[in-house]
């Protein structure tokens, strides 16, 4: 490896915040974000960085209160979907990252998805895994209970209810479920999750935070909007035996955009553990042929 494409670990202050990323690759080659779903963190990117870097910018920041940027109080910081979109959107300036592909799941997806509709410009390609833009992604059981608590927001018994979700087990069983070879998926994710997750506090922060994807499907008809509009070019990239975002999400995508490369993977949630050497071939030929190089 040369000294550009070995991963960086680094922290630039966003309003006031820490913001801890990992980067790695050449600084003016072409850029792509890497937005981390729950209940990880940048770290979920560890062997796709180092993958990419050797011909692109690859940049993976944690968000607040999870990983290792700053997690501020829920009485300093409201712990939403648009909050961390603008820390995020402010993290981008910090690093000067003007153009750039995002690659999304998960969380990344209301994330990214919020940047993409609001800098439309700056969005060369789309890289999406098990990450949501349309309802009948939600339409499946995992997901019941978090929307009843979505729909009585004061009921301390819904939100109790969660707190199953940020057990050990729940964390190992977002890792393995849907794997055809668990051997495949190495227990260091899910240990480093935890470990983060059992912080003081974070409990909390995770719970507000389940409330606040309810503000993410009344976003959905803009977003696809934003996809007609626009047409990022995009690559589907998805475990489909994924309980939580199952194949059914995927598809959807197919109605909005004219650029569209679908791949289903025998994989599941965090399809990276299983198949990321595939997913980086993919992403490889997909941007080689799809964003310019600098």
């Amino acid at each position: 490896m040369s000294d550009a494409t070995k991963t960086r670990h680094r922290t630039v202050k966003v309003d006031g915040l820490d913001v801890f990323y990992r980067e790695a690759g050449p600084e003016e080659a072409p850029a792509i974000l890497l937005l981390h779903g729950f209940p990880t963190s940048s770290q979920m990117f560890r062997g796709l960085i180092p993958a990419l870097a050797g011909g692109y910018r690859v940049v993976a920041p944690d968000y607040p209160g999870y990983g290792h940027s700053a997690t501020p109080s829920r009485d300093e910081f409201a712990y939403t979907f648009d909050h961390l979109a603008d820390v995020i959107d402010g993290f981008t300036e910090a690093v000067g990252l003007t153009k750039y592909a995002l690659y999304v799941q998960d969380y990344g997806a209301p994330v990214g998805y919020r940047l993409a509709s609001r800098h439309p410009e700056r969005v060369t390609a789309i890289v999406v895994q098990n990450g949501n833009a349309y309802d009948e992604g939600l339409d499946n059981p995992f997901w019941e209970p978090i929307q009843a608590y979505w729909a009585d927001p004061t009921s301390v018994e819904k939100r109790e209810a969660l707190r199953g979700l940020l057990t050990y087990e729940a964390t190992k069983w977002q890792y393995t479920v849907g794997v055809p070879d668990p051997e495949r998926v190495a227990p260091d994710g899910p240990a480093h999750d935890q470990y983060l997750l059992d912080r003081p506090g974070n409990a909390e922060i995770q719970l507000d935070m389940f409330l606040s994807y309810g503000s993410n499907p009344p976003l959905y008809p803009g977003w696809q909007a934003y996809f007609r509009e626009h047409q990022p070019p995009m690559l589907i990239a998805w475990g489909k035996n994924d309980p939580i975002f199952p194949a059914a999400g995927a598809e959807p995508y197919k109605r909005d955009l004219k650029t569209l490369e679908y791949h289903l993977l025998d994989a599941g949630h965090f399809a990276l553990e299983s198949h990321g050497d595939e997913i980086a071939a993919l992403i490889r030929d997909f941007l080689g042929r799809r964003v310019a190089r600098a």
